[in-house]
């Protein structure tokens, strides 16, 4: 099947030379029967005034005969049918018995039809008669009488050969389908010209569009008239204009909201520092307490570190929003690198790794460390053992993956996983942890140009890391 046209030009300019067609072949159709008529018309008249004007020259006695006259004669009838002869026709003149032709036409060619309606009165018909078109005009002669005129029973057929006003109608046709197609073509490049000229516009306000999708929010574009493309264009400007407000307040905020939460992190810094320092005095205090003062030690003890690890995670967070991340890249021998981060965070009894000893990968350490803590902590925090830490090298890169074998994060939670403090479940609302470690691990990934996702196991989850060669 053939595909339709979509565009708006190729359906401007289809319309608009479907349109030409039709009328260039509606003034052509009737172009051509107005003057096929009238040439018809034309033809039929001279050939009736012609037998009309011979018919009335006749001067021999016909019909009813008066005392004295005698009956027309084959050569008389003769006569007559010479006077009506020309070039090209043929004559038959017929006067009860007798018949008088000239021409190669004989009776059984007249049409029994004009034959029965000529007794009557003058008569005309078009027929092909062997291979070729005529005009057959055929009439009885009346002879005037002092009560009425009187059929004479004289009756002439002539046929007029109409060959010349075939070839005429034939170059009418050829000039007209010439026209039709000259129009055609013209009417196709005016539609050519108009769909351009009309287009145009479109075609600013689509590149507009997308210079604003690209963040050029200064976008304009020049209004030239008054028509609805016009108006359309001064819209779009305004839109434009509007936008470009909302979107630089909508920037500020963020920039301010930004600094807010960079500068609280590090306000917050200098008394967490203090408060730590005294939280490890009362952990080394908290076991000679007694049982309620030592809960409550405990507490305090956790909540503090949950703030510690907010904060740390908000300066992280907010190093990625400044634009002030870097990368600081050496070779790293991947497997004491993943192997270290469970050390150092007490994590080797629990997580199982298979990775090669001679794997290495140029990396920045502090940045891979982080991407494993954040998901091996996550997998421990809310997976279930046994977690799986398995690396290996790839046609174009490193490939980490992480995996639990817990109940799984929930299919409708798998797309938002990364985002900020995002917690699948409501009961996770108050569990252990900042909602910033998966973003933070993915802002690191991106950082060194690689890619993190998501799927669930049965059992558990799966993260994989890749990390391309640099």
């Amino acid at each position: 099947m053939i595909p339709l046209p979509t565009g708006l030009r190729a359906r401007l300019v289809i319309t608009f030379t479907l349109v030409a067609v039709t009328a260039s072949l509606l003034v052509a159709t009737i172009g051509y029967e107005l003057a096929k008529t009238a040439l018809v018309s034309r033809e039929e008249k001279s050939a009736v005034d012609l037998v009309t004007r011979e018919l009335t020259r006749i001067t021999f006695p016909v019909g009813k005969l008066q005392k004295g006259e005698a009956p027309p004669t084959t050569k008389e009838l003769g006569q007559v049918a010479a006077a009506l002869a020309g070039p090209g026709r043929s004559v038959l003149v017929e006067y009860g018995t007798l018949i008088a032709a000239d021409g190669p036409m004989t009776m059984s060619d007249v049409p029994n039809e004009l034959y029965g309606r000529a007794k009557q009165s003058l008569v005309t018909q078009r027929k092909v008669v062997k291979n070729e078109l005529w005009l057959i005009v055929g009439a009885e002669v009346y002879r005037d009488t002092e009560r009425a005129p009187q059929a004479t029973g004289l009756r002439t057929f002539v046929f007029f050969p109409m060959r010349d006003d075939e070839q005429q109608l034939a170059t009418l046709r050829s000039t007209l389908a010439q026209a039709g197609v000259a129009i055609v073509l013209i009417a196709l490049i005016v539609a050519l010209l108009s769909a351009r000229q009309v287009l145009l516009p479109v075609r600013r306000l689509s590149a507009a569009a997308q210079a604003l999708g690209q963040g050029r929010l200064d976008t304009r574009l020049p209004v030239h008239g008054q028509d609805e493309l016009a108006e359309l264009t001064s819209r779009f400007n305004d839109a434009a204009a509007a936008l470009e407000l909302s979107v630089s307040e909508l920037r500020s905020l963020e920039a301010m909201s930004r600094r807010f939460v960079a500068d609280v992190s590090h306000e917050l810094r200098t008394p967490l520092t203090a408060m730590t320092a005294v939280a490890d005095m009362l952990h080394d205090e908290a076991s000679r307490l007694p049982e309620e003062p030592a809960e409550a030690v405990r507490l305090v003890l956790h909540e503090i570190e949950r703030l510690r690890e907010l904060v740390e995670h908000l300066i992280e967070i907010s190093r990625f929003d400044a634009g002030t991340a870097t990368l600081n890249l050496e070779p790293v021998n991947v497997a004491d690198a993943v192997q270290d981060c469970l050390e150092v965070r007490g994590w080797s009894d629990q997580v199982r790794v298979n990775a090669p000893e001679s794997l290495v990968a140029n990396l920045d350490p502090r940045r891979f460390d982080v991407i494993v803590a954040n998901l091996v902590g996550n997998a421990l925090k809310h997976g279930g053992p046994p977690v799986l830490v398995n690396a290996r090298a790839t046609v174009n890169g490193l490939e980490v993956k992480v995996r639990d074998h817990g109940q799984g994060i929930p299919q409708e939670a798998l797309a938002h996983v990364f985002d900020r403090f995002f917690k699948a479940g409501a009961g996770r609302a108050r569990s252990q942890g900042s909602g910033l470690g998966l973003s933070i691990a993915r802002a690191n990934v991106q950082l060194h140009g690689g890619t993190v996702s998501v799927r669930r196991q049965n059992p558990g989850t799966l993260f994989t890391v890749w990390l391309p060669h640099t």
